[in-house]
């Protein structure tokens, strides 16, 4: 019989696949949502709309997707409590796949209605990273956790390396005639496809000791009260959600920043977010492994949330877009770090066999705090481009002031 350690080289390389062509497609959808949205040639939206309502608009299309991950990811973290990673897994990327061409036929046929459905149906069966995380903490220690999870991380920074440079290219009809905005999701569907083939024939399944844990629509909001109310988790989950909260200020609306700031195109803003990538991926596959060895998770945190507020705030100062390429590698290395840490400290912070109801908390405090800022950064935007920018760089700073005054650490 294999032991924990040997178990978790083996199905490692698995899930790295898994959730690197789960965010291949991911990221492959981030360089087309503004300019399909905000340029009236796309035919989204009527000719007439205005540039606010457009704003306006993009905001709730991008946050109906946690919002809908909010009440579906504990549900399906708690099946996979039950029944198992593998099975949950395969049924997340189906409703993947769906989600992917029924968008790219939402813009063919120019239908904003069937575009917030597609991505309310990927949003509610979403929670195939959870999955994954949960996944790995079967199998993980306390001493190659943290590595572990830097390695989805290195899978996560992979993907949006890739995603927003292929859907960028995918896009664009000077390469090849007969591209739109839709072939990025086609292509992407294809990859979920091969993805659920993966999972069906190569992944083992890690659960040991299935869980008879209570299944309910309502299990988000209950997760979130439980969250903040037990004294335990009480501060750790303060910390993910205002983390969670800032950062997706920046992500979910740089796009929006980079078209108007700078007059991005869809090529552009690819260019940007694989160059955002490939930073991730310096952090998560060649840093976490030798910072984990001799520091703590809570050690780096402090460090790391500290930068990563500071550098958000810096990406709002250059009025020439060149600049941002010297203020992006602090961002990526900041925020590369932090995701698998504070990841590790929230697993470490239940015994094993609650593996899946921990993540599947933390996945809704994050869906909850990844669903306001779209909607808030689009009024935000229509003040001043660069408002909700520096929200994030406020919100993040906010997040490492309580865990440094807060935080009391365990056996991390």
């Amino acid at each position: 019989m294999l032991s924990q350690a040997e178990l978790s080289k083996k199905i490692m390389p698995s899930i790295f696949l898994t959730v690197f062509i789960d965010m291949l497609g991911v990221g492959i959808i981030i360089p087309i949502l503004a300019p399909i949205m905000l340029d009236p040639a796309y035919g989204m939206l009527p000719f007439a709309t205005t540039e606010a309502t457009r704003n306006i608009a993009i905001g709730f299309l991008i946050s109906i997707y946690p919002i809908m991950q909010f009440f579906g990811a504990p549900v399906l973290g708690a099946l996979s409590d039950k029944n198992g990673r593998k099975k949950i897994l395969g049924i997340s990327l189906i409703g993947t796949f769906i989600g992917y061409l029924l968008f790219a036929y939402a813009i063919y046929i120019k239908s904003i209605e069937l575009l917030f459905i597609s991505r309310a149906l990927d949003g509610f069966t979403g929670g195939n990273i959870a999955t994954a995380m949960s996944a790995i903490s079967d199998v993980s220690t306390k001493e190659n956790k943290a590595k572990n999870f830097g390695m989805v991380g290195a899978a996560f920074g992979m993907g949006f390396v890739l995603g927003p440079y292929i859907g960028g290219k995918l896009a664009d009809s000077t390469i090849v005639s007969w591209f739109y905005a839709g072939t990025p999701l086609l292509f992407a569907a294809v990859l979920t496809f091969i993805n659920i083939l993966l999972v069906l024939f190569r992944l083992p399944e890690t659960l040991k000791n299935p869980q008879q844990t209570k299944i309910s629509f309502s299990t988000g909001i209950k997760n979130v009260a439980n969250a903040f109310a037990n004294r335990e988790t009480r501060t750790v989950f303060i910390v993910v959600f205002l983390i969670a909260l800032g950062f997706t200020f920046f992500t979910q609306f740089f796009q929006v920043f980079l078209y108007h700031k700078f007059s991005y195109t869809i090529s552009n803003i690819a260019d940007i977010f694989a160059y955002v990538g490939i930073w991730i991926i310096v952090a998560q596959a060649g840093l976490i492994r030798p910072l984990s060895k001799r520091f703590k998770a809570h050690q780096i945190l402090k460090f790391t949330t500290l930068s990563l507020a500071i550098a958000l705030f810096c990406i709002t100062l250059p009025d020439k877009s060149i600049y941002l390429f010297f203020i992006i590698p602090f961002v990526s290395l900041s925020q590369g770090l932090t995701l698998p840490n504070s990841n590790t400290i929230v697993s470490n912070s239940v015994s094993p066999d609650r593996q899946g109801e921990i993540l599947g908390i933390n996945q809704s405090v994050t869906s909850l705090a990844m669903s306001i800022p779209p909607i808030v950064a689009a009024y935000l935007t229509n003040i001043d481009i660069n408002l909700p920018t520096q929200t994030a760089s406020c919100l993040v700073f906010l997040a490492w002031l309580v865990f440094v005054v807060f935080y009391k650490p365990k056996n991390q």
